[in-house]
């Protein structure tokens, strides 16, 4: 993670990083999934929005849902929302998968716990499938958050608590949902970048490896 620094001549502040990023094109995306285990469960529902020159995108958006190869919980479809009447005439989810990676393009991706979570989603169903994978640089939102607001016990850094600690209006945004989520991490990306003062490439912020289909 990359330190707040003061230039000593002009005093002006920065993050100081030993890797140094040029691209400002991102995707901030989102998945809903049948369970929590990448290596047995599968995504039902991806969002993505294009966030580039530190603003959100809506005209750029991706989502898909994707029909599973079990069926859809009662406790899954009552969090998400999603049923498997939505999923019925979806394609698999690594079809879906080869549709976000080509509409992604060489874009950074965002995703809040991605990690933990949502990059492993990614890299366990290329495997699975045996699909030709590339490498795609990724950012967890949650080192951001904790760039902000710091890494003290008890601090909380879910989604929940960004929507708090930044006033981000959620009415009429549907939460658990990929859709809703991808609209209102957009807004607390770019509200902590500005805080930050990150520049448009975010260099300071951690990135992580994941995979996506060639």
């Amino acid at each position: 993670m990359g330190s707040r620094v003061v230039c000593p001549e002009c005093t002006h502040q920065f993050y100081w990083t030993d890797r140094w990023h040029t691209g400002e094109a991102f995707v901030i995306y989102d998945l809903e999934t049948t369970g929590l285990d990448s290596e047995q469960d599968e995504f039902i529902q991806i969002a993505a929005m294009r966030f580039s020159a530190g603003s959100l995108c809506p005209a750029e958006t991706f989502a898909s849902f994707a029909k599973p190869r079990r069926p859809i919980s009662a406790f899954i479809e009552s969090y998400t929302g999603v049923s498997n009447r939505h999923v019925a005439n979806a394609a698999r989810p690594e079809n879906v998968l080869c549709e976000f990676s080509a509409w992604a393009g060489d874009a950074t991706l965002i995703a809040h716990n991605g990690l933990r979570f949502d990059s492993k989603f990614l890299a366990a169903t290329c495997r699975r499938h045996r699909l030709p994978m590339r490498e795609v640089q990724s950012i967890d939102s949650i080192h951001i958050s904790k760039m902000l607001f710091g890494k003290e016990r008890g601090t909380g850094h879910s989604l929940d608590h960004l929507i708090a600690r930044l006033r981000i209006d959620e009415q009429n945004i549907r939460r658990h949902d990929a859709r809703g989520d991808v609209e209102i991490l957009g807004h607390a990306v770019a509200r902590m970048a500005q805080r930050l003062e990150l520049d448009r490439a975010f260099n300071g912020v951690p990135r992580h490896t994941t995979f996506l289909p060639i």
